[in-house]
């Protein structure tokens, strides 16, 4: 194998290939990238038996070959060469590196033990790619971090046609966003739970603009594998199996209490009140017509309140939340200002955005939050 290419393309490439490599790899060669040439194309690819990585670039290819290498000293390399071309170069047992007066030599790792790629999936559809990055990161605050509860860790992506419904919760909040999208087929219908940090990883790194291909697998008999690719990239993900809880039944039919504030303000100050919020301690949060108040910290520690203005239609009620868990959901919420609907303080709150008081609420995302106990 023998060919040159842009130091700068290589680095890119390489660094996006290795990123999803284990920490630590079952066996040694899972901590390797694979350099294939095809023809005037060079395809780098990593697997680790759950996530893959495909990358591919346009290269001066003088010799055709396959080599295996150590993705993560790889991409240290590439970064630190000058800018120059790079020639790479298959030497008996080693790779030689060579941009300018730089030179480099690694040890190849055995290519038979290397496991193959997973078949890619049917394409279902294409998204925007920035749309799709930001309804993900919008539902991932909610998933659970929790291995110990595996289901929960996912994000439960369901297909209906041209509406996406991504769904998550650790069991103290929920999180739901509906996105269109472009199905193969207007008749789609089929679900998918991936884990909330693949997904996410999944969805940054191809976020530079353009549509998202979206491959799908859920054949009986077989690990069910999500694809998106996208400029010639493409990312694989086995999905977790299991039955998701039936959570949408959580979020209220019908509420009577409905508060509308600015999001900016609300934020701001539930930040300044949390500093004086103990560990697991919650920010009580009293809404009367024409204010929400915010309180913190009790007895003889540090104690904090402030006021902010609120639009309030229905009774005044008192509760409180886990004043990280709220700013979760303020950050993930879009829209000048924030809807937060109530039937009871012990029931959960459901926060949705608004352009200003009295328009129609966006309930494209809505973020469940359930109360906690504030000590008197």
């Amino acid at each position: 194998m023998k060919f040159r290419v842009d130091r700068d393309v290589l680095a890119d490439a390489v660094t996006w290939t290795a990123r999803t490599l284990p920490q630590r790899p079952a066996v040694p060669v899972l901590a390797g990238v694979r350099l294939t040439t095809e023809g005037s194309i060079v395809v780098l690819s990593s697997f680790d038996y759950e996530t893959s990585a495909r990358s591919t670039i346009e290269a001066q290819v003088d010799e055709d070959g396959e080599v295996l290498v150590s993705g993560r000293l790889l991409a240290d390399i590439c970064k630190a060469l000058p800018a120059k071309p790079v020639d790479v170069v298959l030497d008996g047992p080693k790779v030689r590196i060579q941009c300018g007066s730089s030179k480099f030599s690694l040890l190849t790792m055995p290519l038979d033990d290397y496991p193959a790629l997973p078949a890619v999936p049917p394409v279902v559809g294409t998204i925007d790619s920035a749309d799709f990055s930001q309804a993900v990161s919008q539902v991932a605050v909610a998933a659970s971090r929790d291995d110990t509860l595996p289901l929960l860790t996912t994000i439960n992506c369901e297909i209906n046609g041209d509406t996406l419904t991504m769904l998550a919760t650790d069991r103290y909040r929920l999180a739901q966003r509906d996105i269109k999208w472009n199905p193969s087929e207007g008749s789609l219908q089929v679900g998918a739970l991936v884990r909330s940090k693949m997904l996410t990883d999944m969805t940054k790194s191809l976020s530079g603009g353009g549509e998202v291909k979206i491959s799908l697998s859920t054949e009986s008999g077989s690990a069910a594998i999500l694809a998106m690719e996208q400029g010639g990239r493409r990312m694989t993900s086995q999905l977790t199996d299991g039955d998701y809880p039936q959570v949408r039944r959580l979020f209220p039919e019908n509420t009577s209490i409905h508060a509308v504030v600015d999001r900016v303000e609300l934020q701001s100050a539930l930040k300044r009140v949390s500093l004086v919020a103990e560990r697991n301690t919650a920010v009580r949060l009293t809404l009367e017509p024409g204010q929400l108040t915010l309180e913190a910290g009790q007895g003889e520690d540090a104690q904090a309140r402030e006021d902010v203005p609120l639009h309030l239609d229905g009774e005044p009620i008192v509760t409180a939340f886990n004043p990280h868990y709220l700013l979760d959901g303020l950050n993930a919420i879009d829209d000048p200002y924030v809807k937060m609907s109530f039937n009871h303080p012990s029931k959960p709150a459901v926060l949705t955005g608004q352009e200003e008081p009295g328009a129609g609420e966006d309930t494209s995302y809505r973020y469940l939050l359930m109360p906690i106990r504030y000590g008197i």
